[in-house]
């Protein structure tokens, strides 16, 4: 809260109007010690003048601190809120990431439980289409593996997120997220082409 500085110039100003009124005083009531009055209301009227000087001065400079502690606080806590949102932001796209990659795990189960119904038709078949089925799911649970691969790296990310040594770009999946849902489809194009040829 700023100080009222015209308040404390008024009040100032009225006390040495009053000290200045009663020297004008005592020199019309005793004429004869007026020379004694007037370097004694001098002396005093230089000495109030400087402890108005000294107050005022303090009070400048006790504000100028208080206003640069202020702004420095102020400076201290956009800092920290631009943190908080910088973290925030990177655990939500870590989030969202960790349910990529969750989908794909489960498209990956789904598909391999769904093609489990063309086994038996395939096992029959010809050696082709056994082996065919065969890479079909050996795609899928790799990809399977690595999207829990992936999910674990993106965990851990999470996990280190507040260091300050941490990146963006450390709570993407990277190479083995990106790498799931072409062994997904590639899996399933296979066990597809498997299917065909049986």
């Amino acid at each position: 809260m700023p100080l009222p500085w015209l308040g404390i110039i008024d009040t100032l100003l009225d006390v040495t109007s009053l000290v200045v009124g009663r020297k004008g005083r005592r020199s019309a009531d005793e004429p004869e010690s007026s020379a004694v009055a007037g370097r004694s209301g001098g002396q005093l009227e230089a000495r109030m003048t400087g402890v108005v000087v000294a107050a005022l001065k303090e009070a400048f400079d006790r504000d100028a601190r208080r206003l640069e502690l202020e702004r420095d606080q102020a400076e201290r806590e956009h800092h920290r809120a631009e943190r908080l949102l910088k973290l925030e932001l990177l655990r939500q796209a870590g989030d969202r990431e960790i349910g990529r990659l969750r989908l794909m795990a489960g498209v990956a189960v789904g598909s391999w439980i769904g093609t489990l119904f063309f086994s038996a038709r395939l096992a029959g078949g010809p050696m082709g289409a056994r082996v065919m089925l065969g890479a079909g799911w050996f795609l899928l649970l790799v990809a399977l593996s690595l999207s829990f691969a992936a999910q674990a790296r993106v965990g851990r990310a999470l996990a280190r997120v507040d260091d300050p040594g941490g990146r963006p770009d450390d709570v993407l999946a990277g190479t083995a997220g990106a790498v799931v849902p072409v062994l997904i489809v590639m899996g399933l194009a296979v066990i597809g082409l498997a299917v065909l040829i049986s």
